[in-house]
């Protein structure tokens, strides 16, 4: 059964808690996705099968949470995990971060001391600067200019409707221009065949955290980073973070 929380800011957010032994596994989805997908699904089911803590959760604007997508913008979603995770677990925190929720990840690693593990799966840090905004043609600036947004197609269903304040928002929520603390264990996970992400931000990640950090390159994956053998790269991934947690 779903459950809900009401952040600060006065959001309704969704979400899944399993009860079981720490650290708790924190799932973070990413850019218009739902805790419904296949890796948080799968990861909660493997949780329960080990009797571990684990969190799925809806950001605003996503899934079954309040608000709409469109008004969203990364600092609101990076609110609605902080909320949650602040609210909901006690102890230390082991961070599981899909594509866009790997940037949140990296900004709730920051705020909340307690996280002090990192899981990213083609983690997509700054990615309304870095990929959107500098792919935009001289059309789509103009569009941005006059009506404060633009429509971009999407290979997982309806286009995306990215607006100024997405961007603007992003632009105070970076996190791969200044020094990030040393967030414990982190494990990457890219695959070459990723459209979405280029396997070179992973390289760029991977430079810029320090400490214990390693990068798995999985030739073939591709974004979604969701079928069998990925999902057992995800798994070992999670096992191996954690017993360096211990």
């Amino acid at each position: 059964m779903t459950d809900f929380l009401e952040t600060p800011q006065g959001r309704r957010i969704a979400y899944h808690l399993t009860a079981g032994k720490g650290p708790v596994v924190v799932f973070l989805g990413g850019f218009k996705s739902d805790m419904g997908g296949t890796k948080a699904v799968h990861l909660e089911a493997w949780a329960k099968s080990r009797g571990r803590a684990f969190l799925r959760l809806d950001y605003s604007g996503h899934g079954q949470s309040s608000g709409e997508f469109e008004e969203g913008a990364i600092g609101d979603w990076a609110e609605d995990a902080e909320a949650a995770v602040s609210a909901l677990t006690e102890g230390p925190v082991l961070l599981v971060g899909s594509s866009m929720g790997g940037w949140i990840s990296l900004l709730l690693a920051q705020r909340i001391a307690r996280v002090a593990g990192f899981v990213g799966i083609a983690a997509a840090p700054d990615f309304t600067e870095d990929s959107m905004a500098a792919g935009f043609s001289p059309q789509q600036h103009d569009e941005m200019e006059r009506w404060g947004r633009v429509v971009l197609p999407s290979d997982y269903g309806a286009p995306y409707v990215i607006t100024r304040r997405l961007i603007e928002d992003g632009r105070n929520h970076l996190v791969l221009r200044e020094p990030l603390r040393d967030i414990g264990p982190v494990r990457l996970l890219q695959g070459t065949a990723d459209e979405d992400v280029d396997r070179t931000v992973a390289l760029r990640l991977l430079d810029h955290l320090t400490g214990d950090v390693r990068l798995t390159l999985v030739r073939g994956a591709d974004h979604r980073f969701s079928d069998p053998d990925c999902l057992a790269l995800i798994e070992a991934a999670i096992d191996e973070v954690l017993e360096r947690m211990a």
